[in-house]
């Protein structure tokens, strides 16, 4: 436990009590009924977005201000219950839960403590002995059914869909990639293919018969997508090639070209769509109101980067397809499914990339020409190469609405002003950026930086902090708009 100094601890006091309960965050004051419901709370926390659970602060519903300070001391058993009870309770375990305690003066002016438990948003799916599994709601916890359980393991990739056995005849597997594969992999000619793949985990036995599980069909199917139709799974890529730089409603869509299907086992459509995306991408393009031809500057490392997660890291379970769309100004990627683990928008560069189908990657890397080599450097070699290259850096962003899961990275064609890397830099640091900020970092008036405001804003690169008004505006990266809407975020960033 972290204990604050009353200097530090004062504003910190200040905020939490301006603030109410929301999905992440919650009080409770220290009684002897309160360790369960913390539990449940915590718990609840680490299967949804975190949060923290402030202890020995009533509900703002039943006092107000100051009066809401009854302390840790009302109670302190209950908190020494609860500490065991952390490390007990749960499975599997909560990690990286931290607990910040800050003095204060309580409702009956003694002096005081709250303790503020952070609940980091977890990669796992946790329960509690005895007591179930649980949800955050946007003010309280639910008990999850066993559909919803098995639902949140798939989606943070505890469970994945690449493991389930699906009955399709093995003859169809047996194609040159898979010929290739075992070659490459040296294995016995004169055993069958079932062994073979049982060999690499790629069948399971169910009620005795050895089937072929999904990433078998994926990985060496001539066409996985018709084999897996009538299990739900799509394994197609669209490429859609538009004029302007959005899509256009109406009559007549604002395609240079019919959207593009690319079909075929996983190595061979990354090859596919690697090389159709590049000859798009080489020929430019023309831009209709001035006749100027521009050309894409993105590097190719890049690009087949950006395909090749995509494809390996989708969630299979979704019976939708891969797009790729290239505009006038940026390529998009929209890859099925949500982030894995704990992975999000703002993290992805430090946390790198989380195998949601760990039996495809191992897989793919034992091809004759690997397409990954599942060292985890792929998404800092996209920023480091898009620096390199003086562009903005990959835009990520998660679409977590249950009809359209996704994640779309996104490709700015665009030269990055120089002055860009210092306000990034700035941000990263310091929290949001202001326009009296931008003066000082690039040595411009007013306007100019309202300008370049403007213009990042436009890009995609900025984002405004929501309930704003317009003389004290600032932005943050558009991964951290949603974390600077709520109380948690400051608090994550130790700023309460």
């Amino acid at each position: 436990m972290i204990d604050l100094v009353p200097a530090q601890a004062a504003p910190r006091i200040e905020k939490l009590l301006a603030a109410r309960e929301s999905r992440t965050l919650d009080f409770k004051r220290v009684s002897g009924k309160m360790v369960g419901k913390a539990l449940e709370t915590i718990c609840a926390f680490a299967n949804t977005e975190g949060g923290i659970l402030a202890l020995g602060v009533a509900d703002e519903k039943h006092d107000n201000g100051a009066a809401r300070l009854y302390g840790i001391q009302e109670n302190p058993e209950a908190l020494d219950e609860l500490g065991r009870k952390l490390r007990t309770q749960f499975h599997p375990p909560v990690e990286a839960i931290s607990l910040l305690r800050l003095p204060c003066a309580l409702r009956d002016g003694g002096a005081g403590h709250v303790v503020l438990v952070r609940v980091p948003r977890s990669g796992k799916v946790h329960s509690i002995v005895d007591d179930g599994t649980w949800l955050r709601l946007d003010t309280g916890n639910r008990e999850m059914t066993a559909a919803e359980i098995a639902e949140l393991s798939y989606r943070r990739g505890v469970n994945s869909a690449e493991s389930e056995p699906v009955p399709v005849d093995w003859s169809l597997l047996d194609t040159p990639v898979w010929a290739e594969f075992s070659a490459a992999r040296g294995f016995n000619r004169s055993r069958s293919i079932i062994e073979r793949m049982a060999q690499v985990g790629l069948a399971e036995k169910v009620a005795g018969e050895w089937i072929p599980r999904r990433a078998a069909v994926l990985l060496f199917g001539d066409e996985p997508g018709g084999l897996l139709a009538a299990h739900s799974t799509r394994a197609e890529v669209r490429l859609v090639v538009y004029q302007g730089k959005a899509v256009e409603a109406g009559a007549k869509p604002n395609m240079r070209k019919p959207p593009r299907t690319l079909r075929g086992p996983l190595s061979r459509l990354i090859d596919d769509t690697v090389r159709s995306v590049l000859d798009e991408l080489s020929r430019g393009v023309e831009l209709a109101s001035s006749g100027f031809k521009a050309r894409h500057l993105y590097p190719e490392r890049v690009v087949k980067e950006a395909i090749v997660n995509a494809i390996i890291h989708r969630d299979y379970r979704l019976n939708r397809e891969i797009i790729v769309r290239i505009f006038d100004d940026r390529m998009e990627v929209d890859s099925p499914g949500v982030f894995p683990g704990a992975i999000t928008s703002a993290n992805i560069l430090s946390a790198g990339s989380r195998a949601r189908n760990p039996l495809i990657v191992k897989t793919l890397r034992d091809f004759p020409v690997p397409q990954n080599f599942d060292l985890n450097e792929g998404v800092p070699m996209m920023f480091a190469e898009m620096a390199h290259a003086r562009l903005y850096p990959p835009q990520y962003r998660q679409v977590a609405d249950a009809n359209k899961e996704s994640v779309t990275v996104t490709l700015l064609n665009m030269e990055r002003p120089t002055v860009w890397d210092e306000v990034s830099d700035w941000i990263d640091r310091n929290g949001p950026v202001s326009n009296s900020d931008i003066c000082q970092i690039a040595g411009v008036d007013t306007l100019k930086a309202s300008k370049m405001l403007k213009a990042w804003e436009d890009q995609g690169v900025l984002a405004r902090l929501p309930d704003r008004a317009k003389r004290n505006m600032a932005y943050v990266k558009p991964a951290q708009a949603d974390e600077q809407a709520d109380l948690l975020s400051t608090m994550l960033d130790n700023k309460i």
